[in-house]
């Protein structure tokens, strides 16, 4: 599969990697927001043989410690060189590779990795589909990535954007998604869809007003006994393993 022709850069992880940011995830709350999604991302790769590994995107950093601590080798993709100063001096994640160039096409060979992974990224790429193809592309075995759902209390984004932001002060606009459109892009590169986990039943800007209050914590898990996340939750976790 032939990388695909790049277009207009687009380059939402010099925002994610930025201290402004990594500041929606201090304190309490942002401590349980990430412990969440790590939880989830090694979950979803849980029988999968540690290999090598490409975090898209990556100079947030939030993803070199879940992978590592599992037998991963990580790669952290950055659009700009300053990802990779933040990744190294904001995060405090030296010990990895950096390798810098556009999402589209990502910088390197067909299938040069056995794992690609990105979070915090498709949902603010306008050119999605040309993401995934690149994921998939240079993915060996698995692509993973996260995004908001379109089920659930998160289709009221639309009309509860405005508050959000209003609380949270630096939020940004961004697409949700529908699992079957997803799937369908995957599939049309080569990858089956394997599993997917849900994150939180209630909008995270709840946990971040309630500063990750232990019964609104005690409340998540509740709701991903009853089964309610897994139905109706977001952001997901998705995996997708090659097939061709």
């Amino acid at each position: 599969m032939n990388a695909s022709s790049p277009i207009s850069p687009e380059t939402p992880d010099i925002e994610t990697s930025s201290a402004a940011y990594a500041s929606r995830f201090a304190g309490s709350a942002g401590r349980y927001l990430l412990s969440v999604q790590s939880r989830a991302v090694t979950r979803a790769i849980a029988d999968l043989s540690p290999g090598t590994a490409l975090d898209v995107g990556g100079g947030h950093g939030q993803l070199v410690e879940p992978l590592r601590s599992k037998g991963w080798k990580v790669t952290v993709h950055g659009t700009d060189p300053v990802c990779e100063t933040n990744l190294r001096n904001l995060h405090g994640q030296r010990d990895c590779e950096f390798i810098k160039g556009d999402l589209q096409p990502l910088p390197v060979p067909d299938r040069s990795y056995d794992l690609v992974i990105a979070v915090r990224l498709i949902s603010h790429v306008d050119a999605w589909p040309l993401l995934l193809a690149e994921m998939c592309r240079v993915a060996r075995k698995s692509v993973v990535f996260d995004y908001p759902s379109t089920s659930g209390l998160n289709a009221l984004t639309p009309l509860l954007f405005g508050l959000k932001k209003s609380m949270e002060g630096n939020t940004r606009t961004y697409t949700s998604f529908a699992k079957k459109e997803l799937t369908a892009e995957l599939e049309r590169h080569g990858f089956r869809f394997q599993q997917q986990i849900k994150q939180f039943f209630m909008p995270m800007v709840v946990h971040r007003i309630g500063k990750g209050a232990l019964p609104l914590r005690a409340a998540e898990s509740l709701f991903r006994v009853s089964g309610l996340t897994a139905l109706a939750g977001s952001p997901a976790i998705l995996r997708a393993d090659r097939i061709i």
